[in-house]
C-alpha cells in the first residue's frame, strides 16, 4: 500500500468515526490490532450492541464498490480480531454484537453504513 493510499484510509477512516459518532455510536476504539488483523472502528449503539466496524473506500467504481472488497478471508480476520477483542474485553461477551461495513467511493462525502454486513456463521 503507498503511503498516499494509507494516508487517503486514515482520513476516511476519521471521517467515518465522526459520521458515526454523529449518529449517536460511542466510540470505543479506533484500530485494534492483533497479530493477523485489525478492526478500524468499534462502538455501542443505543440499543448498546457492540458493533465492529470495516471502514472501505475506492476511489474508482470501476473494478468493483468498496463494499465487495471485504472479503471471506477478510471477514474471517476481522471475526478473530473481534474474539481477541472480547476476551480482552470479557464485559462485552454478553451484549449483542454486529459487523457492520463502511464506505467510501470515488468523491463521496457521506459514507455508506452496510448494518449486518456478515455474520460469525459458517467461520
Amino acid at each position: 500500500m503507498s503511503k498516499l493510499s494509507h494516508q487517503t484510509g486514515q482520513q476516511k477512516e476519521q471521517l467515518a468515526a465522526q459520521w458515526l459518532q454523529q449518529q449517536g455510536i460511542q466510540l470505543l476504539e479506533q484500530n485494534f490490532r492483533i497479530k493477523g488483523g485489525e478492526i478500524d472502528l468499534i462502538g455501542l449503539d443505543a440499543q448498546k450492541t457492540l458493533i465492529f466496524f470495516e471502514v472501505k473506500y475506492r476511489q474508482s467504481v470501476q473494478y468493483g464498490y468498496a463494499s465487495e472488497f471485504v472479503s471471506t478471508q477478510k471477514q474471517a480476520r476481522l471475526i478473530k480480531c473481534a474474539q481477541v477483542y472480547l476476551i480482552k474485553h470479557p464485559h462485552y461477551q454478553n451484549q449483542p454484537q454486529r459487523f457492520d461495513v463502511i464506505t467510501f467511493e470515488a468523491q463521496q462525502t457521506q459514507p455508506n453504513w452496510i448494518q449486518n454486513a456478515f455474520s460469525t456463521d459458517g467461520f
